[in-house]
């Protein structure tokens, strides 16, 4: 398939304001980040962070190519301030799963379009996960502490519930929503502070401002779709 017929099929099924609101969302936060003279890893992480949650929200596979290079570029933005959960998470777990996520996604798309099918887990499956979640959220955040991590409660709240997260994603689950709604907005606040204290991070905060609202968008697209 040419590069021009991909890009065409992975662009098939957005609606008439999607393709005109996310291109325009994408170019604001670009152009505010380079007026605000923002640092190039965090532009290209912002950049292809808000791509990769579109085209995840449209169940496309692309989006993990796009992610591998934002993870890259995040995993140096935490490093340089001091977010050692975030690190640990994005090397050790998410660019490994950007290449899981390819293959599983890639076994169930849709015969008509190259879509994934959205699944929904059990009440007995919630209870686990976000159970387990909760838990280990208690145990990083003192870990983190012990390390002088900068913000030890909410770096290690966002870093579980990051990974599982992402585990719902891979497996199509709909419920990944309202984690990544916890994780936005708790990324959202974590950033905020970096950057009044002085880090230049403007395009990485307004990169969680957009995730958070997407989350919310994406959840309503995909309960219309599982019922």
């Amino acid at each position: 398939m040419e590069i021009k017929e991909l890009i065409k099929s992975e662009l098939g099924n957005f609606g008439k304001y999607e393709r005109i609101i996310f291109p325009i969302v994408i170019t604001f936060v670009f152009i505010i980040s380079l007026i605000s003279k923002d640092s190039i890893f965090s532009i290209i992480s912002a950049i292809c962070g808000i791509s990769y949650t579109i085209l995840a929200g449209k169940g496309r596979v692309s989006c993990y190519i796009i992610g591998f290079f934002g993870s890259l570029c995040y995993s140096y933005l935490a490093l340089v301030n001091k977010f050692y959960g975030n690190l640990l998470l994005y090397v050790l777990y998410y660019i490994p799963m950007d290449f899981v996520g390819i293959y599983k996604w890639s076994k169930h798309l849709k015969k008509e379009q190259r879509e994934i099918e959205k699944t929904k887990l059990n009440e007995k499956e919630r209870l686990l996960y976000f159970g387990l979640a909760f838990f280990l959220s208690i145990l990083l955040a003192a870990i983190l502490h012990y390390l002088e991590d900068k913000n030890p409660i909410i770096d290690a709240i966002t870093t579980i519930f990051s990974i599982l997260g992402l585990f719902l994603t891979v497996k199509r689950c709909i419920e990944q929503w309202y984690i990544w709604f916890i994780v936005n907005f708790l990324s959202l606040i974590m950033w905020i502070i970096a950057y009044i204290n002085g880090s230049n991070c403007l395009a990485t905060v307004l990169m969680w401002l957009v995730y958070l609202i997407l989350a919310v968008y994406f959840l309503k697209v995909w309960k219309k779709e599982v019922k």
